[in-house]
């Protein structure tokens, strides 16, 4: 795998920003994935971090390298420090640069799949939920979303004395109940049919833990199907570490 540190100059953010990407050296080398031998682009995950992170965490704390060289999964990580993957209130227009600003940057910049069966998401915490927005509010950009202990119930945020400076920056005044920046909103309105395979995983330690049960339960509701499991583990990236090797094995790559 190469691994590049890519700078570069956002037009939606008005600034320099980062990305950490990760690609297969020699796509005709890898063996056994139908459909991407050849000369084929290899498939992408789109990998998002946590409120605390960066776009280097997923390579510092796991070894998602070494876990997609065995997959030949070319991994993109971008940097959107504590916006929760959301245009700002008070800041950038994280959003925006996510979801139309990146996909086109990473496809001028490196040779990946632009197809959406070969196309993925998935995050921790505050990149769970940038995943399930992302995939929930596109669902034709993606075949499957993942989240890992993650933020599904950001309305709450407001009630959480250590989010509050966050959600009054990232948020303002407006009201995220009823929005599309609250997942249990974008399911009611979302076509079951339509939506990428989702899976969900997240510790019974989790501080966190109550907001993906709500998030299930809302899917149960909407009749969205679902990749559930719920084991022991707390909000730390011993736990990340194994469950991203889940994903990894239940994302449809070479399918």
């Amino acid at each position: 795998m190469a691994v590049i540190r890519c700078d570069f100059f956002s037009d939606v953010l008005e600034l320099g920003t980062s990305m950490t990407v990760l690609l297969p050296q020699s796509p005709s080398a890898q063996i056994g994935l139908a459909g991407h031998g050849g000369d084929a682009p290899p498939p992408v995950l789109y990998l998002l971090h946590g409120l605390s992170d960066d776009d280097t965490a997923w390579t510092r704390y796991t070894s998602i390298e070494r876990y997609a060289a065995a997959r030949g999964l070319a991994v993109v990580m971008p940097q959107v420090h504590r916006s929760f993957y959301t245009d700002e209130a008070h800041g950038g227009r994280f959003w925006t640069f996510l979801s139309q600003e990146l996909p086109a940057v990473v496809s001028g910049f490196f040779r990946v799949s632009t197809q959406r069966a070969d196309t993925f998401v998935a995050g921790l915490s505050m990149g769970g939920y940038g995943a399930f927005k992302w995939a929930l509010r596109q669902p034709d950009r993606f075949a499957a979303a993942a989240s890992l202990s993650g933020a599904l119930d950001v309305a709450s945020i407001y009630r959480q004395p250590y989010t509050n400076e966050v959600a009054a920056r990232v948020f303002g005044d407006r009201p995220v109940a009823g929005t599309d920046d609250d997942l249990l909103h974008v399911l009611t309105t979302v076509d079951p049919a339509r939506v990428p395979r989702l899976m969900v995983r997240c510790g019974t330690e989790d501080h966190l833990v109550e907001q993906n049960h709500r998030f299930v339960a809302a899917c149960g509701e909407r009749g969205v199907p679902l990749e559930v499991e719920f084991g022991p583990g707390a909000h730390e990236w011993s736990y990340w570490d194994a469950q991203i090797q889940a994903v990894l094995d239940w994302l449809p790559v070479g399918v």
